[in-house]
């Protein structure tokens, strides 16, 4: 029987053929009954188990924390430590391999991959994942180095050399750029002209051969280095809407990365989504736009992307599609008077799929808007229902003239969500809390969070009750059994309410209370770090953790479209891999630890 041993598994998938025949030579089958416990509280394993049939509870006296099933090893750590940290007892017949604890230190002491998913804390696991993902699949294009892409030569002039000269440049070479050097300028300076550029220099009047490129040449470079992921690189021509970047090895330069070379590298068409967003005249073309951004990120999820650069690139294209739609809409003096902004994960640039529209127009103190201010935000609101994010049903979005208000209107409100905060104020303080700039004047945006900062420095009442909705879901208590039971058959859990809104939150109490501006987790994450806000093992962790719910949310939510569900949101946990299982009861075990500091910081439990 041992011959069917499944390799297939983690943490056995990553054994090379010799590692898989040591444990061939080295398994046996165990059997045990009901009831029986297979490892006792403080007991000295001999074996590793791996459960071929049937369910196994691990057990804090009377508290069930987790159920291991087909697949599953038990207990890895214990195995290590010499001693078993909690009792395992059968709660069905079972039926499972028992590896010699020989064979698995031989194990681990060949296989560093191996070793970490088994036992590791979450950091390593993670980290062990990703190399072995490296070695089964093909790597991510968007994880590629920038210099494993087409760079081009750079050619190089002189700021003096008239523009006449440069177009015979552009000729012979058949090039259509070349970088502009400022010597004479204090310190020097590197710049670029285009034929962009050169009408520009056409425009300026003065003759071709009497203007020097370095007069219509632009000195504000988009730079990378040569080790910068590609996937990077596209998102930052995106965010700098440029269509070439200068690739620099510290003060040299190794040549230039165009648009189209690293488009044709990363074989998608993202960039086509971007042109098409840019040059729509029309609401219809910007739907068109809109159903590619949900295609393009199913196609980077499937090929490995990393999900932080996933939720980077559909936050990037989405500003602009927004932007684009607001331009269409609404007339331009009301563009410049105002502030259009996004909220909760759009704002915090964490979303993925399409979900409820978060947004408002914040209003110059002292303009007067258009009479017909209300139905130009309504019309943007049906403008993006129509691209896929239905309203909000909590009415959180411009149309919604509580969210449509001057900056004066706005510090007044969010003073009431501070100061007199009932649970409705306290969750729209939290979503105003991600907003993020779409178009218009950002420093009016600017203005209204930087009065809930100053109102909300040292003020621990304050604090306190914002913080405390990290229980908005209700208590985590029993959260192990309810979610891994073998007692409910569906056993669907809820990430946002149960792993990501609590961490996400806490992050965010934590931001407030040190006057950290920056929107997203991540960002706040780093910030607080800095600071000794947070410990950097759990700035990690909480980091790692965040990544990884958005991941499973991510991957269940295209299953579901893939299928021709409605995207619920919800996990099933029972359809997941024994690794991912095994992630998840860490991931979920760190954001019960956060919130326990959460408890002892914000003195919650005296709520």
């Amino acid at each position: 029987m041992p011959d069917a041993f499944n390799f297939t598994a983690s943490p056995f998938d990553c054994l090379n053929p010799d590692e898989q025949s040591l444990v061939r030579e080295s398994v046996d089958i165990a059997y045990f009954r009901k009831g029986e416990t297979v490892l006792e509280l403080g007991e000295a394993p001999s074996h590793l188990f791996v459960i071929i049939k049937g369910y196994v509870t691990q057990m804090d006296g009377a508290e069930m924390l987790g159920t291991f099933g087909p697949d599953d090893c038990l207990d890895g750590r214990s195995l290590v430590s010499g001693k078993a940290s909690h009792r395992f007892v059968a709660a069905e017949e079972v039926v499972a391999y028992q590896l010699a604890r020989q064979a698995v230190k031989e194990l681990i002491a060949s296989n560093a991959t191996f070793g970490a998913l088994l036992f590791s804390d979450l950091g390593h696991k993670l980290s062990a994942l990703s190399q072995r993902a490296s070695r089964h699949e093909t790597q991510s294009f968007a994880l590629a180095r920038v210099d494993e892409a087409f760079v081009r030569e750079a050619h190089v002039v002189d700021a003096g050399l008239d523009v006449l000269a440069v177009v015979k440049i552009f000729q012979a070479e058949r090039i259509n750029n070349v970088l502009v050097r400022d010597a004479k300028s204090e310190p020097s300076r590197l710049g670029i002209f285009t034929t962009s550029g050169l009408q520009r220099a056409i425009l300026d009047g003065r003759p071709l051969d009497q203007l020097a490129v370095g007069a219509v040449a632009t000195f504000n470079l988009a730079t990378v280095s040569p080790s910068d992921q590609v996937g990077d690189a596209m998102a930052l021509m995106l965010r700098a809407r440029v269509r070439r970047l200068v690739v620099m090895d510290g003060v040299e330069v190794k040549g230039v990365l165009e648009a189209l070379d690293l488009f044709s590298f990363l074989s998608n068409h993202s960039h086509l989504i971007t042109l098409q967003i840019e040059q729509a005249k029309d609401l219809p073309t910007l739907n068109a736009a809109a159903l590619r951004i949900t295609e393009l990120m199913g196609l980077l999820y499937r090929n490995g992307s990393r999900v932080s650069l996933i939720a980077k690139l559909v936050q990037q294209l989405n500003l602009h599609l927004f932007e684009r739609a607001w331009h269409m809409i609404a007339p331009p003096e009301l563009v410049a008077n105002s502030c259009l902004f996004v909220m909760g994960s759009e704002g915090r640039g964490e979303q993925l799929l399409k979900t409820d529209q978060d947004n408002g127009l914040v209003l110059r103190d002292g303009y007067a808007p258009p009479q017909d201010l209300q139905q130009i935000c309504e019309r943007f609101s049906a403008a993006l229902a129509g691209f896929g994010y239905p309203e909000c049903p909590g009415r959180i979005m411009l149309s919604n003239p509580e969210w449509c208000a001057s900056v004066n209107e706005f510090g007044q409100r969010s003073r009431r969500w501070l100061l007199m905060p009932d649970v409705e104020g306290l969750m729209k303080l939290a979503i105003f809390m991600d907003a993020h700039a779409v178009c218009g004047d950002a420093g009016l945006l600017e203005q209204v969070k930087e009065g809930i900062f100053s109102l909300s420095a040292d003020n621990e009442a304050v604090l306190t009750r914002f913080a405390a909705a990290i229980d908005a879901f209700g208590s985590s208590s029993g959260w192990w059994s309810r979610v891994f039971a073998l007692a409910d058959p569906d056993r669907h859990l809820h990430l946002k309410k149960e792993g990501i809104f609590p961490l996400v939150h806490g992050v965010r109490s934590l931001a407030l209370c040190h006057g950290v501006r920056e929107t997203s987790t991540s960002a706040r994450i780093a910030a607080l770090v800095s600071a000794n806000a947070l410990s950097e093992q759990m700035g990690n962790e909480l980091n790692q953790s965040l990544q990884f719910f958005m991941g499973l949310k991510l991957q269940a939510g295209l299953a579901e479209m893939e299928s021709g569900r409605p995207v619920s949101g919800a996990l099933e946990v029972s359809m997941l891999s024994s690794l991912d299982r095994d992630l998840l009861k860490d991931t979920l075990s760190v954001v019960k630890r956060f919130k326990g500091q959460l408890r002892y910081r914000f003195h919650l439990d005296k709520l």
